[in-house]
């Protein structure tokens, strides 16, 4: 039997006190979702959320947290962890209800190790006042990603994610020595890879890109890199995609590690050149990256650029739909959703288009960050290869334009949901080897349904990641859904005919669920006999991570 809302509000007043426990309406609808697209449909249609959470609570030690899931077993009732919220595949909705534990009140920054160049950081802290503190003292975790402002160090573990910067400092975890986790049995687990034994396995390695499902990481022990005494950034052009995916390939099998890299495909470049033009604040920023960062005690570098303002630059959907609008001058309002229900026309036309406009090929972005004199020797053997390969330089100015912009995409996606249409990403990865048949196959299987570009990141010796952005338009909440639903099924199902992954850093949650088991197969046995030895009465996020959930789905 299920415990009732009051008995577990009161019991878990008992361990936090009423102040850090909520069962309010709109509390529980705030932590019914995150920003997975798909919840945006149902909420943008007026809907209230299905999956509610039985209660929020807001611990501030792990001791609290292990009290919790103990409380969270004997009552029979699932435990969903929560950092800030900015996952978009589902994976904090509360499927059966149940506890949510937000973790933003443990956000301490415990200490630096200067000799080992390691920090102990609670889960909660946000990640860009995380960056903030460790270039205060000279250091960089080197994790940026476009939710810097509202995702925390908890959630990057949980999801094993990726910054912009991951080319050269790697995405999570790479940068992890250990970690503090509370099981589904209320039992706390310090993991330390420098400590372990040889011959064991890494246990921190089991635990990170569990979404909750293993446990509630609590705190970390990260690995630092010093802050960068120079950053270069550089624009290229390339006579097509697959000239890029050459060029790319051969720069980063020389060995050389450029900490942006960003390669447009045709439409994506074609977007990001219309209508475009370069802030001030673009050029001063450019120029306070080349400054020499002080050394700890030397001096506090300024705080990370504010979140994009509303008049920034448009991201390259929006601009994308701002060219339609343009284009149907005079109609009504929202007469660019009639142009996005024929995809397929509107694909061939405007890739068309910005083949014969953009007739010098598609755009890349290089940049590079670190000591000076490093940085400079890399930054000159990383161009030559790339000129090597066929590229054309064309100076700062691209690379300084992305830098300004670079966090814009997160705020960018409200405007076309109001216009009645809907927009998604779908990042997937693979080896050099198959990168231009997973683009060329996922293009296709998404192009049937959406308007859609990619570009290429995230791009390491052995492969790379593509990032496709999608656009697309439906009569009603009912149609939206089942449209996004397909378009979500071939994409993945092409990614995994070519064996590409279907994530490389977004994660799993509820959206890629179902996909699970086909890339994945027989390990998939493995993962279950985990989840049930961290986690025996699967309390923990049940129903995510293509993981069963019998024991609720039969409630």
């Amino acid at each position: 039997m299920v415990a009732d809302a009051d008995r577990v509000r009161r019991e878990l007043e008992g361990i936090v006190g009423p102040r850090r426990v909520s069962v309010r309406p709109g509390d529980l609808d705030t932590y019914a979702r995150d920003m997975w697209p798909r919840l945006l449909l149902a909420r943008r249609a007026g809907a209230t959320p299905t999956m509610l959470p039985t209660a929020v609570v807001w611990p501030e030690s792990v001791r609290e947290v292990a009290a919790i899931v103990r409380l969270a077993r004997n009552l029979g009732v699932p435990i969903i962890p929560y950092g800030g919220g900015s996952g978009v595949c589902g994976g904090v909705v509360p499927r059966f209800g149940g506890i949510t534990i937000d973790t933003k009140r443990m956000a301490a920054l415990r200490g630096i190790r200067a000799s080992d160049q390691v920090v102990d950081v609670e889960a909660g802290l946000s990640g860009e006042r995380f960056e903030r503190e460790l270039t205060r003292r000279g250091y960089t975790f080197g994790n940026f990603p476009s939710s810097i402002y509202c995702s925390t160090v908890g959630g990057w573990l949980a999801t094993r994610a990726a910054g912009q910067l991951s080319t050269k400092y790697g995405k999570v975890e790479d940068r992890v020595a250990g970690l503090t986790l509370v099981t589904g049995t209320g039992e706390v687990v310090d993991t330390d890879g420098p400590r372990r034994a040889i011959g064991g396995p890494d246990w921190t390695q089991l635990v990170l890109g569990s979404e909750g499902t293993l446990g509630i990481i609590t705190s970390a022990r990260l690995r630092l890199s010093p802050a960068p005494q120079l950053k270069v950034f550089r624009g290229f052009e390339v006579d097509n995609v697959a000239a890029g995916v050459e060029a790319l390939r051969r720069v980063l099998q020389r060995g050389l590690k450029p900490a942006v890299v960003r390669l447009y495909d045709e439409l994506d470049t074609f977007v990001n050149s219309f209508g475009h033009h370069h802030h001030d604040e673009a050029a001063a920023e450019f120029r306070h990256t080349h400054a020499p960062v002080p050394l700890p005690g030397e001096g506090a570098l300024p705080p990370l650029p504010p979140p994009p303002r509303a008049t920034d630059d448009d991201g390259p959907l929006e601009r994308l739909l701002g060219m339609v609008r343009k284009a149907r001058h005079g109609l009504r309002g929202d007469a660019f959703t009639a142009v996005l229900d024929r995809p397929r026309l509107i694909n061939r036309v405007v890739g068309t288009v910005a083949e014969k406009i953009a007739r010098k090929g598609c755009k890349l972005i290089i940049g590079l960050e670190g000591a000076r004199l490093r940085t400079e020797v890399e930054a000159a053997l990383t161009f030559a290869e790339l000129e090597r390969a066929g590229a054309r330089d064309q100076g700062e100015e691209p690379g300084r334009a992305w830098l300004a912009r670079r966090y814009a995409v997160s705020y960018k996606m409200s405007p076309v949901f109001r216009d009645g249409a809907f927009v998604d990403t779908m990042e997937v990865a693979t080896s050099w080897a198959t990168l231009l048949d997973l683009y060329h196959s996922v293009r296709t299987a998404l192009g049937k349904h959406a308007v859609v570009m990619a570009h290429f990141s995230h791009a390491y010796p052995e492969g790379c990641s593509i990032y496709f952005t999608f656009a697309a338009h439906a009569p009603d909440r009912g149609a939206s859904e089942r449209l996004y639903d397909q378009i979500w099924k071939d994409g993945l199902e092409a990614a995994t005919r070519v064996g590409a992954t279907i994530s490389h850093h977004h994660g799993v949650g509820m959206l890629r669920a179902p996909y699970m088991a086909g890339e994945h197969r027989e390990a998939m046995a493995i993962l279950t006999a985990l989840k049930h030895s961290f986690d025996p009465d699967d309390i923990m996020n049940p129903g995510k991570l293509g993981l069963a959930a019998r024991r609720w789905e039969a409630r």
